[in-house]
């Protein structure tokens, strides 16, 4: 893999990973709601998926998407209904940003990387990313080192670009301001993810 292709792959994958959608979404929750380490173990663990997809892309992602239709349907599906039961409890604040901090739960390292994992695993459009943008560059990598260097580079460009953004959050000034309006970020993730769910189904139907 020359220097020229493996900056092409690194402006994709920097490019995807900015792009707003529901992974930013739960990132500020688990930030806002819980800490700085929420943050981060939600940032990586959705580094985490972003990982799984680029190394099963190694072994023929679209060409499983093309033969096996209906696995595709099955992620869209599962990840649809995923974003719409956590933009539902967000529009009723439950489980959100509001509840943890008018209750004063903590919000568990664990559960915080359970949802950045699955926000990234059950996501169809990182699956239609990797399928249809990443995979031609598997044609561009041979030895073990190159492969290694294709499935790190999505993981680390997610995992950093999610750290940049809690670390952001997490700043006192914005933080103060953020939480002092956890209702209204509560309700406009929770619709954003609404949407988010509606298309998808729309978009596979």
């Amino acid at each position: 893999m020359t220097l020229s292709i493996w900056f092409s792959l690194f402006t994709i994958c920097l490019l995807g990973a900015m792009s707003p959608g529901p992974s930013l979404a739960i990132v500020m929750k688990h930030s806002l709601a819980g800490s700085r380490l929420n943050g981060l173990a939600t940032a990586w663990a959705h580094a985490a998926g972003i990982g799984v997809y680029a190394l099963i892309s190694l072994l023929g992602l679209a060409v499983v998407f093309h033969q096996l239709p209906i696995l595709f349907k099955a992620i869209s599906y599962a990840g649809a209904a995923y974003l719409a039961y956590l933009g539902f409890n967000a529009l009723r604040s439950k489980g959100g940003i509001a509840e943890k901090m008018e209750l004063g739960r903590a919000v568990s390292v664990f559960q915080s990387a359970k949802e950045g994992f699955l926000i990234s695993i059950l996501s169809p459009k990182i699956a239609l990313f990797f399928a249809a943008l990443f995979s031609p560059f598997v044609a561009e990598v041979s030895g073990l080192t190159e492969k290694t260097l294709m499935v790190a580079t999505p993981f680390l460009v997610d995992g950093l670009w999610y750290t940049l953004m809690t670390l952001l959050l997490s700043s006192p000034l914005l933080l103060e301001r953020l939480r002092r309006n956890a209702v209204i970020v509560d309700r406009l993730s929770g619709v954003m993810l609404m949407l988010l769910a509606l298309h998808i189904l729309l978009s596979v139907s």
